[in-house]
Order: structure tokens, then sequence, then C-alpha cells
């Protein structure tokens, strides 16, 4: 005949409940590390957001800018250079400006992104390579908030550092963007027309 041993009830039930709370204290271990990495990015994104031009363009104002489609591309001997802009201005390109006639409508925005070029060691020719990214030169169309006289048009640099991985806001003054940019006034002040592609 076998033998049936009882465990007391009492310790059964004292591992449920030591078992429950090192469950709890995993998934609130678990969620406090997921919340920081929320935090973390939420900080860095203020940081870099948080920016404004002298000329009181913010750097918010190009939020997803990364995404935008590119218009063209330029090449100095200093930088290479990536033109994007975003959606409204890209339908504006799509409809035929400037050959239309038509200004580029208030909300268009445009950034030039700049690198500082490198030779490419893995192509199999010779070709340079975006190296380490320098600025974002911006402009955006509000002819309520900028002068009629620029177009309606409002400029800002942001620089970026590598070595501390931030942005800052240009200190220098902001008309020299319609300086530069007056040679293309017919244009409605752009330099780059969306390419063929």
């Amino acid at each position: 005949m076998l033998c049936r041993i009882q465990r007391p009830k009492g310790k059964s039930s004292f591992k449920k409940g030591s078992a429950m709370k090192r469950k709890s204290k995993l998934a609130i271990a678990r969620a406090t590390a997921v919340l920081a990495v929320f935090e973390a990015a939420a900080v860095y994104g203020q940081g870099k957001y948080s920016l404004k031009s002298p000329g009181g363009v913010a750097f918010s104002d190009f939020r997803g800018y990364e995404d935008w489609a590119v218009v063209s591309s330029a090449r100095t001997d200093e930088v290479l250079k990536v033109i994007v802009a975003n959606p409204i201005m890209i339908k504006a390109f799509k409809e035929g400006f400037p050959g239309n006639g038509k200004p580029f409508p208030d909300g268009s925005k445009i950034a030039k992104l700049q690198w500082k070029p490198k030779k490419s060691t893995e192509a199999p020719f010779v070709v340079d390579v975006p190296d380490i990214f320098k600025q974002a030169f911006v402009m955006e169309k509000d002819s309520k908030r900028f002068l009629k006289d620029d177009g309606g048009w409002g400029y800002a640099v942001f620089n970026y550092e590598a070595a501390s991985d931030k942005f800052t806001a240009d200190s220098s003054p902001v008309n020299c963007g319609t300086k530069c940019h007056m040679a293309v006034k017919a244009k409605d002040y752009i330099f780059h027309p969306y390419q063929k592609r």
C-alpha cells in the first residue's frame, strides 16, 4: 500500500506568494527600464527641437525632416549636401514650380543637410561619401511671420557637434540667407530645382 505524504498547507501558499512577489518585482523593473528608454529619447528630442534661431525659426517646425523627399544634392570642396523638402513643397515642385509662375505656398519647408565628406574605403571605385554631419540649413515660407522683402521666407542654421552629439542654433545674422538667395528671387528664392528621377 502506498502512503501519501501531505505537505503543510502554509508552506505551499508561501511559495506561491513568494513567486508572485518575484514576478511583480520583475514586471516593475521591466516597466521602469522601458520608461527610462522613452524618457531618454524624449529628452534627446526636446534638446534638438527646443532650439530656436535668432530670427525666430524653430527647429521643431522641421520635425520629421529626416524622412522628407529629396529635392536635389550638391557638392563643394568642404561639404556634401542633400536638399530635402516637406510634402507641401514637394507637391508644388511636382505641379510645375517654378515654370508655372506660382510662388511656393505658405507652409513650404526645405532643409539643406550637410556632411563633411570622406573617401569610401569599401567601394571598388573612387567616391566621396558622407562622414560627419555638420549642419542643417533650413527655410520655411510663412508670409504672416516673415518679411515680404524676403519673399515670406524665414532662414536658420542649426549646427551639429559630433563630439557632444548636440545641435545648436547658429547665431549669425539671419538676413544672410536672404542676401544669398536674392540671386534666385525669380524662382521664389530657391536655388535647387526638383531633380528628375
